[in-house]
């Protein structure tokens, strides 16, 4: 569907967006976070898949488990660099993917956020075309917030809004550790 064919169905709403947040530097999950809990507060609803987190237990999951209109899942298996079976972690993102999908383009949320899709497709664990076409024929209204590092460069064409975070200084180079509430 062209993105001239796209009419509001709601007053106010417009068609949906695809929008990046990509780059080496931290923010990307921070910002789609704040993107869909400023949805949220607008009475919209969110669906929040996580590819690649699933080990921790992190202040943004606890926040949004439980909130009235939030479908927050962490289908991963965690990072990709602990793993001990590639091929497990291959599975959860394509199951992942199933069910975003879904989401996308039957409507299922106004907001999808797929927090580390970059991961999936770089790792070859997603076909890098079928993602992008699923995006690009998502539901008139569905906004839909892609995150993670090296976004291919399929998705920032396809994207409506592209925003790259770049690394500049970060305490974790000088050996300090992630911090609950801070980092995640």
């Amino acid at each position: 569907m062209s993105d001239d064919a796209r009419e509001p169905s709601r007053p106010g709403r417009g068609p949906g967006m695809l929008v990046v947040y990509t780059g080496d530097g931290k923010g990307k999950t921070t910002a789609a976070l704040g993107l869909a809990a400023r949805a949220v507060g607008r009475g919209l609803s969110v669906g929040v898949m996580q590819f690649i987190k699933g080990k921790w237990s992190t202040g943004e999951r606890t926040f949004f488990v439980g909130l009235d209109g939030v479908e927050f899942l962490v289908m991963g298996l965690g990072f990709t660099w602990d793993s001990d079976d590639i091929s497990r972690d291959s599975a959860a993102a394509r199951a992942a993917w199933e069910t975003s999908s879904a989401w996308i383009r039957e409507g299922a949320h106004d907001v999808v956020v797929l927090d580390e899709l970059t991961y999936a497709i770089n790792y070859g664990f997603l076909d890098e075309e079928s993602v992008r076409r699923v995006l690009l024929d998502r539901a008139d209204e569905v906004d839909v917030v892609v995150t993670g590092r090296s976004a291919p460069a399929s998705l920032i064409e396809a994207a409506d809004l592209v925003t790259e975070m770049r690394a500049v200084k970060h305490p974790f180079v000088e050996g300090r550790r992630a911090r609950p509430g801070i980092d995640y």
